[in-house]
């Protein structure tokens, strides 16, 4: 008979520590867990169509109310670009969409006759030789999948050519058909009737679900609130009953003018025309004038807006049950401002009263402007990012970041080196989120083309510090605002600081030569006599 070892006190304690001990260093042998990283894009949502930014909204918003208790809130968070493409871009690349000679939405607006300068010439697809942060993701054992909208070239240029393992759908265009099934988007299928937001968080659901053992940087980027302005039948039937109770608006729409016209018209102007009968109607008005929307009623847009919001929820959700929510990075933006002024695509567009909460989805108020404009309406967005262990929850930073940023910051806060070879525009803020700062710099915009929404000159536009300087290239005309003291631009300095209009021109030149920004070049079919109101026919038909 073998030996009897007796339990010993003594040898217990050594074998408990023993184990211990291995157990540590097995432990400190493993590899950290990556993160995961949830990007959520949505498409055209103003900065204060989210309650967290903007109390008194129409539209509810509970879940990003939620999430930005967790998160940190970025009260001045900025697209590169004040239409879609351009600021996507940005976001893929790191890059400004001047250096990306990606510019406009695509395929881009055409020429008319009463432009006196021609649009700028864009890539029609996002440059193969810029990589972006999907392909590095992937590059770091990263699984990567894109859910929705693209709007960065077509076929022989899809996420699939650029970083991406698996897409949801083959349409790359920027917008849908309709929200309803069926869709009409090739690879994505519903039940008659289903709701395109729904069936695009159903599937990005069963993604992480599929996903879950494995890092992955899954780009959901919703075609909401992007028109048609379809909302939700049920949620559409609660804001009928909500607009009910609201009393009417006194100043529904308001008139703005070109500042870059030779006469720019003044505010008491602007509102003196907006009650004659000429300006009555919704297209593009005398002295190149348009309406812009100043009140949030649109029980469609409002319905868009939730069932967005539902989506985030959801996601949220299935990363809690799934015990994700602590190894996941999720980031909220918007990729440019709300749509508070039609959509022009054809100058000569009229319409009437019934299709206006199809045109006119929703208002930037306070903020100044609309989609398609470099005033904040255009280009500060919402965006909120939670980075579990790292930032202190329901916090807000007022520090300016812009769209580029979201490349080095995401691979910083993934834990991964970028290439010091690579060209960036963007900087690392992820120290803002840990209660640090990050140095001060200026930021810029780029848009040599004339906009769909609205009838202001192409023009280039930086914010330094607390100015903002805006350029317009018909006439060279400048605008300067103290966006410390006056956050909705209303009051124009450049007249009474000279000097500080100086230096900002000189840089914001300079920045342009850098990055080898486009130039404008004279129209030659220019007819001085048309008018945009006239306008009906591009001049470059193909």
């Amino acid at each position: 008979m073998g030996n009897i070892i007796k339990n010993k006190p003594g040898l217990h304690l050594f074998f408990v520590l023993t184990m211990m001990l291995w157990c540590f260093v097995t432990d400190a042998q493993q590899p950290a867990k990556k993160m995961n990283v949830i990007f959520f894009l949505v498409d055209d949502l103003g900065w204060n169509d989210v309650q967290c930014n903007n109390p008194n909204s129409f539209y509810e918003t509970p879940n990003i109310n939620s999430f930005a208790k967790e998160g940190t809130r970025f009260t001045n968070a900025y697209a590169s670009c004040h239409v879609c493409s351009p600021s996507r871009a940005s976001i893929m690349t790191g890059k400004y969409p001047a250096r990306l000679q990606l510019t406009d939405w695509l395929p881009g607006r055409k020429d008319y006759a009463f432009q006196q300068l021609k649009n700028a010439p864009i890539n029609q697809h996002l440059p193969f030789e810029d990589k972006t942060i999907a392909e590095t993701f992937k590059e770091n054992g990263y699984r990567t999948a894109i859910f929705g909208k693209w709007h960065l070239g077509e076929d022989s240029s899809s996420p699939l050519q650029h970083g991406f393992d698996y897409r949801v759908t083959e349409w790359n265009k920027g917008w849908p058909l309709t929200y309803y099934s069926p869709f009409r988007l090739k690879g994505l299928e519903g039940p008659d009737g289903e709701y395109l937001t729904d069936r695009l968080t159903t599937e990005a659901l069963k993604y992480i679900e599929q996903n879950k053992d494995a890092p992955f940087f899954m780009y959901l980027s919703h075609f909401a609130v992007h028109d048609p302005i379809e909302g939700r039948a049920d949620l559409v039937k609660k804001y009928q009953e909500k607009l009910k109770k609201l009393p009417p608006s006194a100043m529904p729409y308001i008139l703005e003018g070109n500042p870059d016209d030779p006469n720019p018209l003044s505010r008491q102007a602007l509102d003196e025309m907006i009650q004659q009968k000429e300006y009555a109607g919704y297209s593009i008005l005398p002295h190149r004038t348009v309406k812009i929307k100043q009140r949030q009623d649109n029980v469609q847009f409002a319905a868009v807006v939730e069932s967005m919001d539902e989506s985030l929820g959801r996601v949220l959700a299935k990363l809690k049950e799934l015990g994700l929510e602590d190894n996941t990075i999720v980031v909220f933006v918007s990729d440019n401002g709300g749509m508070s002024g039609a959509n022009f695509a054809r100058p000569g567009k009229k319409f009437g009263e019934a299709a206006l909460d199809k045109e006119f989805a929703t208002s930037n108020l306070p903020l100044r402007g609309a989609k398609g404009w470099f005033y904040e309406g255009g280009i500060r967005v919402p965006m909120i990012v939670k980075w579990p262990g790292h930032n202190t929850p329901n916090t807000t930073t007022d520090v300016p970041v812009i769209s580029t940023d979201f490349y080095p910051t995401l691979l910083k806060m993934a834990g991964i080196a970028g290439n010091p070879k690579q060209t960036l525009d963007g900087v690392d803020f992820s120290p803002l989120l840990e209660g640090g700062g990050i140095k001060e710099r200026n930021l810029y915009w780029h848009f040599p083309h004339y906009s769909n929404h609205g009838m202001q000159s192409p023009g280039g536009a930086m914010r330094s510090g607390d100015y903002k300087l805006l350029e317009y290239f018909e006439n060279g005309t400048v605008q300067l605002f103290d966006l410390r003291t006056d956050p909705y631009e209303q009051h124009d300095l450049a007249a009474t600081m000279p000097g500080k209009v100086k230096k900002m021109k000189k840089q914001l030149h300079a920045w342009q030569k850098k990055v080898h920004a486009a130039k404008m070049e004279p129209n030659p079919g220019y007819q001085p006599d048309t008018t945009p109101q006239t306008a009906t026919t591009p001049l470059d038909t193909k």
